[in-house]
């Protein structure tokens, strides 16, 4: 009976310390079947406490982590592809990666950020990008809106979202067509109350108050990522500190007549030296955005390139462009692309449309903290308007420019590495 027991003991521990040494690789390559999942996948991993590794530039930004935590009965539920190696194929993996002569390196996943969404309560998942690729993935996130903000719940979060919002207080420049449709007028009385309760005299100096405290977030180590008009607006909130910039059909009183002059392009993050657009009736908040009515290209044609950079030396910019393709399909947005000439020296553009004079992606630092900026409203949807049918990622498991959209909720788990010397 002892030997029994003894014999059932030791294939008890032997069968522990096989799968304690047995990996996963979580490829993120053409080979992958479900690319949005596999982020959720190992972001919900490293959420319930088990470290993992992002190998940069290794099959299109593969992960790896070891059999622990129901991982692989997790990633076969979700359709995600995985490869189960042992513990010497997984070292001469990592060898790999980390050999001097490669353009490849291994991060780090320690501790998943928290995350919130910039966006009001009644607003649909399909109604953003983000929302909508966090969901699918299954990842969680908490909604805040302006009175969270204001309130200084911002310090919860390490990872901030803007919804596609307008920070100028002109409710998205609808006006011009949708100023009688039903949902435009709530939304106008939802936001006028919300700043009357707040103790604004106007929506636009509620929104630019907001901005300010965005600022102030990622200035003291949090982490920004805006698509769309989230963007460029948020910018322009910042540089018109104090100035009026909407026109009367927003709050009710004239622009000041040297808003243009009074720009303090020092205040903001990303962009310089653009002329803000203060028509009512043109849908364009400032010149920093590529409109859609002159875009000179057909869809069929429309792509923009991620840049390559150092795994070893660079490795925050090679995080945000992991993907298993080089060229992206370009989509529209009421931000579609951001003018070069626009876009500060001190930024990192991380995706461009060559030869159109269009930067896509981009991310630079503030403070003690780092934003990015993705321009364009849906990956999966060219020319996506209102009221359009919701985007079903169900469709798109392998999407690339969704891709970038979860690299960057990964980027604030990574271990930072110093450079070396």
């Amino acid at each position: 009976m002892k030997k029994f027991i003894y014999l059932v003991f030791s294939t008890i521990l032997l069968t522990l310390s096989v799968q304690a040494q047995q990996q996963v690789l979580i490829p993120m390559d053409a080979s992958q079947t479900d690319h949005l999942k596999a982020y959720g996948v190992i972001f919900n991993h490293i959420k319930d406490g088990y470290p993992a590794k992002w190998l940069l530039n290794y099959r299109g930004g593969s992960f790896m982590a070891v059999v622990d935590n129901d991982i692989v009965r997790k990633s076969r539920l979700r359709n995600v592809t995985i490869q189960i190696v042992g513990s010497s194929e997984a070292a001469s993996i990592v060898s790999e990666v980390e050999s001097e002569g490669s353009n490849t390196s291994v991060v780090n996943l320690e501790k998943a950020p928290r995350i919130a969404v910039y966006t009001p309560d009644q607003a649909l998942p399909w109604d953003d990008a983000v929302t909508l690729a966090l969901t699918y993935a299954e990842v969680e996130y908490d909604k805040i809106w302006d009175v969270e903000v204001l309130q200084g719940k911002l310090q919860e979060y390490d990872w901030l979202h803007l919804h596609h919002e307008d920070f100028t207080g002109q409710y998205g420049k609808f006006w011009a067509n949708y100023r009688n449709t039903p949902w435009y007028i709530t939304q106008v009385r939802q936001m006028e109350a919300m700043a009357k309760e707040l103790g604004f005299d106007k929506v636009s100096e509620q929104k630019k108050q907001v901005a300010r405290e965005i600022r102030d977030y990622v200035g003291n180590g949090g982490f920004l990522f805006a698509m769309c008009s989230g963007t460029d607006t948020f910018d322009i909130a910042l540089a018109a500190e104090g100035i009026d910039i909407a026109p009367s059909q927003f709050d009710g009183d004239p622009v000041d007549p040297a808003a243009q002059e009074r720009l303090d392009f020092s205040k903001t993050f990303a962009f310089q030296n653009f002329n803000i657009i203060i028509d009512p009736y043109q849908y364009e908040h400032a010149d920093i955005d590529v409109p859609v009515a002159i875009q000179e290209v057909d869809e069929s044609l429309d792509y923009f390139t991620l840049f390559e950079f150092s795994a070893k030396w660079d490795p925050v910019p090679t995080m945000l462009t992991q993907n298993h393709v080089s060229s992206v399909r370009g989509f529209y947005g009421q931000t579609t692309a951001f003018r070069t000439e626009k876009v500060k020296s001190s930024v990192v553009v991380l995706a461009e449309a060559p030869g159109r004079n269009q930067v896509k992606y981009l991310h630079g630092n503030y403070g003690n903290g780092t934003f990015t900026f993705y321009a364009g409203h849906d990956p999966e949807d060219y020319t996506h308007r209102v009221n359009d049918p919701p985007t079903d990622l169900a469709l798109h498991p392998n999407s690339p420019g969704y891709r970038l959209i979860l690299n960057n909720i990964l980027f604030p788990a990574a271990k930072k590495k110093k450079r070396k010397t």
